[in-house]
């Protein structure tokens, strides 16, 4: 039988000039075609200097002495290949007086090792005892195995810059983010080449405005550069004329001189102008209720410490380099959306998120549709638990609520439906509520079409965005002022607008709009924002996302 492709691998013993450059490339793997079949041939040159030969005889030994397709023989064979396609010169090492030492390179990327606590990084991490070239002189095992270790180093710091030290998924399965990666390899040579080697690995980290912001904030925590101001603890909520232990921390925090006499405790009229005034000044809801929220902001950039400020500098590694021109942002926290054209926001407005049951997903999409009118179909875990129970009870709870029944594709009529018959946990039909009055999209939503089944929409329930949390929805986001939202949305389409939208409202049928140019969407999750001079602002961890990470970077 005849094959297509053959995998032939043959270990040539090649010869050399030793005059030949140390730098001059081998290709470890090329592809080659014999008696018109195409086959790949792995070629593994002779090393072209003593401590080339080094390296490669204890990377030989380390591919040839590990178990065939186990991940340690897969890394092994990865380095042996990627060292052949050098000759086994070294990255990271030089012979000076007959010793070996670390290479220029070498010592500029350490430098950038040894300040790895600026970036949010742990030296200890990238500088170990495998890098101790004193206990490796005149071994060959442990030289080669310090040359792939320094290597190993690197490409560790390139990924924790570039995509994070944690996983985004071992936060919360509700975090749907495949963060950045890089050609390791490709890095490594242009690394070993550069004569900035530390530039390049630097340049490897964000460079949003935030990141940059959070990272100065870091510097000056470790700096000694922030004065640490009162910090406020959390607790239940405090409110007009209530008595409290945290008050006094409070009148400190806001720089009220405290009353005499077991007053000291009273949340008072005093107390509660200046909370107010502090809420105004942040764009939070004036209620003069202290709750996380406002202690949260109250914390503020002085208040958050330095494993705050690494957490959210970890979350932006987890974005795009690029979010694009033009693109919407919902940080989840802050219960608010922006629209950004560039590094400006043309439009701002509250949201209402999922609560800490129902969790809004956190992950990136283009927003694709406009749909006025909208149907609402309602998942089937909220028909289940929810409306279920009150139609076995009382089928006409259907109709008084404008829903309607589907099945098989067509509207019936719930009078149609034997109820004697119906399992509750998986009826033979879904639930959808009709364009209209009381719809609980309301008039419009915004769909990017995912597999959380989530969007932005409109909402009846408009007095939620009056409250300072506003985590109640199922995971959907609600948009306070949806016609304003879609203004600012629909700046670049060249036909669709939100007077044309407007229109449309009304009649009871549905009206799909596809946008013609689809606008990047990301649901995102910042304790810590920065304003433009810098000043960072704090809000509540409302799902325990920030918690977590907080402890994972720790272990």
């Amino acid at each position: 039988m005849t094959m297509n492709k053959i995998l032939a691998t043959s270990f040539l013993a090649m010869t050399a000039a030793l005059s030949a450059p140390a730098w001059t490339t081998a290709l470890a793997q090329e592809t080659v075609t014999i008696n018109g079949v195409e086959a790949t041939r792995i070629v593994i040159p002779p090393a072209g200097s003593d401590l080339a030969r080094t390296i490669k005889y204890g990377l030989r030994d380390a591919y040839y002495g590990a178990t065939r397709d186990t991940r340690t023989w897969n890394e092994a064979k990865d380095l042996y290949f990627f060292y052949a396609e050098r000759r086994f010169e070294p990255l990271w090492l030089d012979q000076q007086d007959g010793k070996v030492v670390f290479s220029d390179a070498a010592q500029k990327i350490i430098g950038v090792f040894d300040q790895a606590r600026y970036q949010g990084f742990r030296t200890e991490d990238y500088i170990t005892d495998a890098l101790d070239i004193g206990a490796a002189q005149g071994d060959p095992a442990k030289m080669a195995a310090l040359e792939t270790a320094f290597s190993d180093a690197v490409n560790r710091y390139a990924h924790d810059a570039v995509a994070g030290r944690i996983n985004p998924r071992d936060v919360s399965t509700s975090i749907d983010i495949r963060p950045r990666s890089i050609d390791q390899g490709a890095l490594l040579v242009e690394l070993a080449a550069a004569d900035n080697p530390d530039e390049i690995l630097m340049g490897l980290h964000p460079h949003h405005r935030e990141f940059l912001a959070l990272r100065k904030a870091l510097r000056m925590h470790i700096d000694g550069d922030i004065e640490e101001i009162i910090q406020v603890p959390d607790g239940s909520l405090i409110k007009s004329g209530m008595t409290d232990e945290r008050v006094p921390l409070l009148r400190q925090r806001l720089q009220i001189d405290p009353p005499t006499g077991e007053d000291a405790l009273i949340y008072d009229e005093t107390i509660e102008q200046a909370v107010l005034d502090f809420q105004e000044s942040l764009g939070l809801s004036p209620d003069g209720v202290v709750g996380p929220a406002t202690i949260a902001a109250l914390n503020g950039v002085s208040g958050a410490t330095p494993e705050d400020i690494v957490a959210n500098m970890e979350r932006w590694r987890w974005m795009p380099e690029d979010l694009g021109d033009f693109y919407v942002f919902v940080n989840i926290p802050e219960y608010r959306l922006e629209v950004h054209r560039g590094d400006t926001v043309s439009h701002a407005t509250r949201v209402v998120v999922g609560q800490p049951k129902h969790r809004t997903p956190i992950f990136h999409d283009e927003i694709e549709h406009i749909v006025v009118n909208p149907y609402w179909n309602v998942p089937s875990s909220i028909a289940r638990n929810e409306l279920m129970p009150n139609v076995m009870a009382n089928p006409g709870y259907l109709a008084a609520r404008n829903y309607e029944l589907v099945q098989g594709g067509r509207v019936v009529s719930a009078s149609a439906i034997d109820w004697a018959s119906v399992n509750p946990s998986n009826p033979p039909f879904r639930i959808r509520q009709r364009p209209g009055g009381g719809n609980a999209l309301g008039n419009i939503k915004f769909l990017f079409p995912n597999n959380h089944s989530v969007y932005l929409h409109d909402t009846p329930s408009k007095s939620l965005f009056s409250r300072s949390y506003r985590a109640y929805s199922h995971g959907c986001v609600r948009v306070q002022n949806p016609m304003e939202f879609a203004d600012a949305l629909l700046a670049n389409e060249p036909t669709l607008t939100a007077s044309g939208l407007q229109s449309m409202v009304g009649g009871g049928s549905e009206r799909w709009n596809n946008l013609q140019r689809h606008v990047p969407v990301y649901l995102s999750y910042f304790t810590l924002r920065a304003n433009e001079d810098g000043t960072l602002r704090s809000f509540a961890d409302v799902y325990g996302h920030h918690k977590r990470m907080v402890a994972l970077l720790e272990e």
